[in-house]
C-alpha cells in the first residue's frame, strides 16, 4: 500500500492508497465509508478491464485531529479505479437512474480458488455493485482540496 504525504507546495497532498490484496482493500473501505456519488459518477470500460467512480467522500484520516480543534471532518472528491475486472453486476441499484445519489458503507473482497475473485461495494439500503476481477488492484486518490461538507455534519458510527 502507498500513501503519499505532502503536495509539491509542503500542503497536506490529498490520500493515495494502492490495495493488492484484502488486507489492503480493508484501508481502502475505511476510507471510503459513507462516501456519496451519483451513479453518473461510476464508469465501466470493458475493453480497459477498469472501474471507476468519483466520490464525496469523509477525510476519516483527519477525524481525530477534527474532533480535538472542534471542527466538522472535511470531505475531499475522490478517485477509486479497479483494474483487472472481467465483470461488473449490480444489486438493487438503478444503472440507468443517473441522478440517484448513492452512498457506499464498504469495500470488501471475496477470493476464489484460482486467485481471482469478486470485490463487493456494499451500498446504504441494500445495494451492492460486484466486481468480478483477476487480482485486486485498487486505487484510492483524492483529487480535490478538502472542503467543509455544505451541511457541516460528520456521520457517527456506534461502537
Amino acid at each position: 500500500m502507498v500513501q503519499d504525504a505532502k503536495f509539491e507546495d509542503g500542503a497536506e497532498q490529498p490520500l493515495r492508497l494502492r490495495a493488492l490484496d484484502g488486507e489492503d482493500l480493508v484501508a481502502v473501505s475505511t476510507m471510503l465509508q459513507d462516501a456519496v456519488l451519483p451513479v453518473s459518477e461510476m464508469d465501466w470500460q470493458s475493453g480497459q478491464r477498469r472501474f471507476g467512480l468519483l466520490a464525496n467522500r469523509f477525510r476519516w484520516e483527519d477525524a481525530e485531529a477534527a474532533s480535538v480543534a472542534r471542527r466538522s471532518v472535511e470531505r475531499v472528491q475522490a478517485v477509486l479505479v479497479v483494474d483487472s475486472v472481467l465483470k461488473v453486476r449490480t444489486s438493487s441499484l438503478d444503472i440507468t437512474d443517473k441522478d440517484q445519489v448513492i452512498s457506499l458503507l464498504s469495500l470488501t473482497f471475496e477470493p476464489a480458488e484460482d486467485g481471482a475473485g469478486t470485490i463487493l461495494l456494499t451500498l446504504a439500503g441494500d445495494g451492492a455493485i460486484a466486481l468480478d476481477v483477476e487480482c485486486v488492484d485498487v486505487t484510492l486518490k483524492d483529487v480535490t482540496r478538502p472542503y467543509v461538507a455544505p451541511s457541516g455534519k460528520t456521520p457517527s458510527h456506534p461502537a
